[in-house]
């Protein structure tokens, strides 16, 4: 239902986010990865997952669609829900959090709080086949190798624009080696130049 929020950051706590758009607070609930991309920041873009339950309408907010993918695949996995998935994704970026399942480390997973080792080696064994849509073969998904919204809406403009989504991160991940700090509209224009 919702893609995205963008606005001003209300409040912000390690548990959860007030955005502000156009004098409506959204209240979403974020991991720590989130919280300290966003903490000191006058506005924010989080990237939404919205569950409803019989008691409950809830948002959780991401900074990164990475992330959000993660979140989605790990509520998947039958008993994880979306507050031990927070947790999981509290205790580790996303880039750690695949090198832990790509290596099936259930010993080191389980170190979250909440997580027992048979869930733990659940959640490896669903996902470990399903990291590799996230960019997990090279290694770190590329949102996650640097600033990560910047180089979402690169990456989706190139593939937009036509260009194989393989071929796109890999130039993508060369540019932002080179100017890790290009705008979106920077890193397009030197993937292109490249393509």
């Amino acid at each position: 239902m919702y893609e995205y929020i963008s606005g001003v950051v209300a409040e912000a706590a390690p548990a959860y986010a007030v955005i502000d758009v156009g004098g409506v607070g959204y209240y979403l609930n974020i991991s720590l990865e989130t919280y300290s991309a966003i903490e000191h920041a006058e506005r924010a873009k989080l990237f939404v997952h919205y569950v409803v339950r019989e008691d409950a309408q809830l948002l959780y907010g991401f900074s990164t669609r990475v992330e959000r993918e993660l979140f989605r695949l790990l509520i998947g996995v039958s008993g994880v829900g979306g507050n031990t998935a927070r947790m999981i994704l509290s205790t580790y970026s996303p880039r750690e959090l695949q090198g832990i399942i790509s290596s099936g480390n259930a010993v080191l997973l389980k170190n979250v709080k909440g997580l027992g080792l048979k869930t733990a080696q659940k959640i490896i064994v669903e996902l470990t086949g399903k990291l590799t849509a996230l960019g997990a073969g090279e290694g770190a998904p590329l949102a996650a190798a640097a600033g990560g919204g910047e180089i979402d809406e690169a990456l989706s403009a190139l593939v937009m624009l036509g260009f194989a989504r393989s071929a796109a991160e890999k130039v993508l991940r060369a540019v932002v080696r080179e100017s890790p700090s290009a705008s979106v509209e920077e890193l397009v224009r030197m993937a292109l130049k490249r393509l």
